[in-house]
């Protein structure tokens, strides 16, 4: 048998450590959405995280400003000495936390901080607690790294939010970390000082436990809620913290692909180790654009914010009039997270029976065109996700959809 024959034989073998792990649920659902779209039935999108403002024209003159200039080479590995200086002086102002320049990283987007951080810090079998709902590339990632990822419910009845109980018990000596979000993705829900503080006093009683927080969307929050970060409220911790942020969300610059964090210098540096190996430096081009947003004009800010904040409302009040569903109101980010038991058990018009959220989110893009992604996908069901970073017309018309389409199962 000739080798060619052999491999042909074998066929492909993906590695165990992605064995487990497929593509995202969210990409999935936005595919088939806009395969539908082409084929030209009228489908509103509310599945993808990403705001529709457009990238400040600020930030855009600062690129192309940078391009004529001829910034276009590789930069230092983890980030310009521009960039990172903006950054230290936006954790200083914004969240009186004090780096210096090996204390920050900058990466190709904030999920390759998070890549970075476990693959330069786990073994196989170490832990990392995660509270669910959780964004769905945080177990992922920990398990590409051969970790385990720790999955803690955190039902609508606690505010989606980890409890210090909750935290104490998962904790054993196998844990490498604990990973927050505030607000969050997918549920929205936002830590105020009361509600850390008891989650860092466990932490406090564990030295050998280290602290991961996702603050991807601090600048938007509602209702005078007032945004804190765990090192900010627990300097005793600030040495085995992490603290991750980016401008995808607040500036709308997702395509840009910024990230950066702050955090001890050894870790930072093993960090760089990985990023070193992976994609080296990230764009120059979209730096040289991120130091312009952190030091530019920031009124847009609070402009963006109200605007998120009148969408939130009127998804939040369309969904609880319709029977069957219960969504509590979130405190920041741009996403309503909506309990459906009310709809198991029932019929749709094909006569197919809905069991799970799954099952009730394809029901709303078969029959009513509205896409949406299970709460299955974050780790917590029955619920399911709304991105409400579209226009008021596009989701006043999607819940126009959505109860009729609850209306019709029986």
């Amino acid at each position: 048998m000739t080798i060619n024959a052999t491999v042909k034989e074998a066929g492909f073998k993906p590695a165990s450590r992605i064995s487990s792990i497929g593509v995202s649920e969210i990409l999935k659902i936005g595919a088939r959405a806009q395969a539908m779209k082409r084929e030209g039935k009228p489908v509103i999108i509310l599945g993808a995280g990403e705001p529709d403002f457009d990238t400040p024209d600020t930030v855009k003159d600062a690129a192309c400003a940078a391009i004529k200039r001829g910034e276009t080479k590789y930069t230092a590995l983890d980030g310009t000495p521009e960039l990172k200086k903006a950054i230290r002086e936006k954790f200083q102002r914004e969240n009186g936390l004090a780096y210096e320049q090996d204390e920050i990283t900058v990466a190709t987007g904030a999920k390759q901080i998070l890549f970075n951080a476990m693959m330069a810090t786990i073994d196989a079998g170490d832990e990392v607690v995660i509270p669910t709902p959780y964004w769905t590339s945080y177990s992922d990632i920990v398990q590409i790294c051969e970790g385990k990822p720790v999955l803690i419910p955190c039902d609508a009845a606690s505010g989606f939010r980890l409890t210090a109980d909750k935290l104490e018990a998962a904790i054993t000596p196998r844990t490498r970390w604990v990973l927050l979000n505030s607000p969050s993705n997918p549920s929205g829900a936002a830590y105020s000082a009361d509600d850390y503080r008891p989650l860092l006093d466990v932490l406090l009683r564990h030295p050998h436990v280290w602290l991961l927080v996702d603050d991807m969307y601090e600048h938007i929050v509602y209702d005078g809620f007032r945004f804190v970060t765990p090192a900010q409220l627990e300097p005793r911790l600030k040495d085995r913290t992490l603290t991750v942020n980016g401008v995808s969300k607040a500036y709308a610059m997702t395509g840009w692909r910024i990230g950066y964090a702050g955090g001890p210098r050894d870790l930072i540096k093993a960090m760089a180790v990985v990023q070193s190996q992976a994609t080296s430096c990230p764009s120059s081009v979209s730096q040289a654009a991120s130091v312009a947003a952190l030091t530019g004009p920031q009124e847009f800010l609070k402009e963006r914010t109200a605007s998120f904040q009148r969408r939130r409302d009127l998804v939040v009040n369309g969904l609880n009039a319709i029977d069957g569903l219960d969504c509590r109101v979130p405190e920041g980010a741009f996403y309503t997270f909506s309990g459906c038991a009310g709809m198991l058990g029932k019929v749709t018009p094909s006569g197919k029976t809905i069991e799970t959220d799954t099952d009730f989110c394809a029901y709303l893009l078969d029959d009513a065109h509205v896409a949406v992604v299970p709460g299955s996908a974050f780790g917590l069901s029955p619920f399911f996700r709304i991105s409400y970073a579209t226009s008021e017309a596009e989701l006043k018309e999607a819940l126009t959809r959505i109860a009729d389409a609850c209306a019709r199962l029986s």
